[in-house]
């Protein structure tokens, strides 16, 4: 199954390189260079991963993983950047995001992160839909 990624970065040459060397991979990318479109489209569409630059124009990345998870807890989120620092990525990881990798970009890594993001995400609905079952089944009381 294709993995649905949806990629953030204000550097369009850079995101049409690593879109191309995405899609090369079987996957299935759309993109964007403006955080705030991003938010609307991860309302819409459904993700299995999120790839998020951290230095943008209009919003960080960091305010943008921020609403990102706000709006949907389950999202799983890694960030990219060419300006990586401890505190940075510390920080990233406590408001959620699943990894913090700088660039230029493994695109292996990168590939190996999606799919880890993919199997977390696949584990948290199943969890979601065994508690439903539970909750349907103590409700009629079997």
């Amino acid at each position: 199954m294709d993995e649905r990624v949806l990629l953030i970065d204000d550097e369009q040459d850079f995101m049409d390189v690593l879109a191309e060397r995405m899609r090369d991979r079987g996957m299935r990318v759309s993109t964007t260079t403006s955080a705030v479109e991003a938010l609307d489209k991860a309302d819409e569409e459904n993700f299995d991963a999120i790839i998020l630059d951290l230095m943008m124009p209009e919003m960080n990345g960091l305010e943008a993983l921020t609403r990102l998870r706000e709006k949907n807890p389950d999202l799983q989120i890694i960030l990219l950047t060419g300006h990586a620092t401890v505190e940075k990525g510390i920080e990233a990881m406590k408001l959620g995001a699943l990894d913090f990798l700088e660039k230029p970009i493994d695109i292996q890594a990168l590939n190996a992160k999606i799919k880890e993001a993919k199997a977390h995400k696949m584990l948290l609905v199943e969890k979601r839909t065994e508690e439903a079952i539970k909750n349907i089944i103590g409700c009629k009381g079997w």
